[in-house]
């Protein structure tokens, strides 16, 4: 290729590269795989001869897919023996994806682990479909199926994910607010405080990644989770402290040890309660928090 085809490949990848990064994230939950299909992407695109390409962002999104697809089924294996519950990697973002409701939707903690449950054809067709609005025929393009075959597995698809992701959208000021009231419990130390603004139902999920100490399992119930932030830590004799945040698109909060990094928590709000907890204390994880990840669904 010339130099000259090389730099028209080279603006046409990076004016596509946020798309491309949230459909490869969307599909892993993970920056660091997320950046290695990117840069495998780019080294196939600029081998194509781009005049016999008719539509240059779906082919991108299309070979972007299917590196997604084989390093999901490959990194499926790594993390079946991964310590503990695998959250995906908590990125900090810009304004602009907090304010598009539904980016922020696809991005949230809460869906992503949902999404840990389906298969990776699965996760590839209703990423594609739900969140880019991808067509049945470039979907099918990009997984080797049937146009006929993609409908079939959106559906299957769509409907595992209903029955287990949050109920409705919450709009951002009232999750800011409960976010808020979350982080003033958890400064005060109040147990009482803590349970004011945790449903009964409550699932905290922890991820240390087999680095920092993490709960094995969910814990699941108000009480148990007030024990775990405040009884637990507090046997430790240092401060337990909250800095507000935008994780994925939603509220959250940077949490501090006696002022040094422990994670980053982020929460799943319903009716005014916090009814899931997502605390990333795994180090490895945390390298996206301190600068923001730039993310579209266009």
């Amino acid at each position: 290729m010339s130099d000259q085809a090389t730099d028209a490949a080279t603006e046409t990848f990076l004016a596509h590269r946020n798309l491309l990064f949230t459909v490869a994230y969307e599909m892993l939950g993970s920056a660091a795989d997320a950046e290695d299909v990117l840069q495998e992407t780019w080294l196939r695109w600029v081998r194509v001869t781009p005049q016999q390409v008719r539509d240059q962002r779906a082919y991108l999104v299309r070979i972007t897919t299917r590196l997604s697809l084989n390093r999901l089924r490959a990194v499926r294996r790594r993390r079946e023996a991964y310590v503990g519950p695998w959250l995906p990697e908590p990125l900090l973002t810009t304004p602009d994806v907090a304010e598009d409701v539904e980016l922020a939707e696809s991005m949230s903690m809460a869906l992503m682990l949902v999404l840990e449950t389906l298969s990776p054809t699965e996760r590839a067709v209703f990423v594609l479909r739900e969140a880019f609005a991808t067509s049945y025929d470039d979907i099918a393009a990009a997984i080797g199926k049937s146009p006929a075959a993609v409908r079939q597995i959106a559906h299957r698809a769509r409907r595992h994910v209903d029955a287990r992701r949050p109920r409705r959208t919450v709009p951002p000021g009232q999750a800011r607010a409960v976010v808020e009231s979350l982080r003033r419990a958890l400064d005060s130390g109040d147990p009482q405080r803590l349970l004011d603004v945790l449903a009964p139902e409550v699932v905290l999920v922890s991820d240390g990644g087999g680095v920092k100490h993490a709960a094995l399992r969910p814990v699941v119930g108000a009480d148990k989770v007030v024990r775990m932030f405040l009884g637990g830590l507090g046997k430790l004799g240092g401060t337990l402290t909250g800095e507000p945040t935008t994780i994925n698109g939603s509220p959250a909060l940077l949490v501090r040890y006696d002022g040094e990094i422990d994670g980053i928590l982020a929460s799943r709000v319903e009716d005014g309660l916090v009814t899931g907890l997502y605390y990333v204390r795994n180090p490895e994880k945390l390298t996206r928090i301190a600068s923001e990840t730039p993310l579209t669904l266009r």
